[in-house]
């Protein structure tokens, strides 16, 4: 299987991508937003997605970034994986790797998801995130525009954006220097 940073040369799999998140947030009955082919192939020709695909050229599996509030805040959203390829960790590879573009990217962004799936609060976790309150998401009011076509849209607005049925991870590059320097004083205070 290969993970690519994405470019033009995948804008044939837009059709194929769309209709599987479309499907897949049906089948599921969760709060996948829907996106137009129009978004998806911007966000593959602007190389802020990665794809994966099989030897054959068979599509497996996609993610994309998006940048809110002046790219203080970096979102890795519309994690699919064709049902074909399912269940057998290409879901966690698409997000390892989609995590690295964004922090090659946007090194000092905050990086946040919404997610109904415990697969992705595990996959989250592992990478850093931390469950956070809505409020600790960027208020850009573009980011919440997205959440329109979700089928719990009326329970966010409801909640005054406050909460909903996802659950909002973030993580803070920050918080991981701080974490790596308290280990290592940890580490010396134990040698001395």
């Amino acid at each position: 299987m290969k993970l690519e940073v994405s470019s033009e040369k995948h804008l044939v799999y837009v059709e194929e991508i769309r209709n599987e998140m479309e499907d897949s947030a049906k089948k599921r009955g969760t709060g996948i937003a829907k996106r137009s082919s129009e978004y998806l192939g911007k966000k593959i020709s602007e190389g802020n997605s990665i794809i994966a695909i099989d030897e054959n050229g068979t599509w497996a599996g996609f993610c994309y970034i998006e940048t809110w509030t002046n790219g203080e805040y970096v979102a890795n959203s519309g994690l699919i994986v064709s049902p074909q390829f399912r269940n057998a960790g290409l879901a966690t590879q698409i997000k390892e790797r989609i995590f690295q573009l964004s922090r090659e990217k946007y090194p000092n962004a905050k990086i946040f998801g919404l997610t109904t799936g415990m697969a992705v609060m595990k996959i989250n976790s592992s990478l850093g995130y931390k469950p956070v309150i809505y409020s600790e998401l960027t208020q850009d009011e573009q980011f919440w525009n997205g959440c329109r076509n979700c089928v719990n849209y009326d329970i966010l607005m409801m909640k005054e954006r406050k909460n909903c049925l996802c659950t909002a991870m973030l993580f803070v590059p920050e918080n991981l220097n701080k974490e790596k320097k308290k280990n290592f004083e940890s580490i010396n205070n134990s040698n001395e």
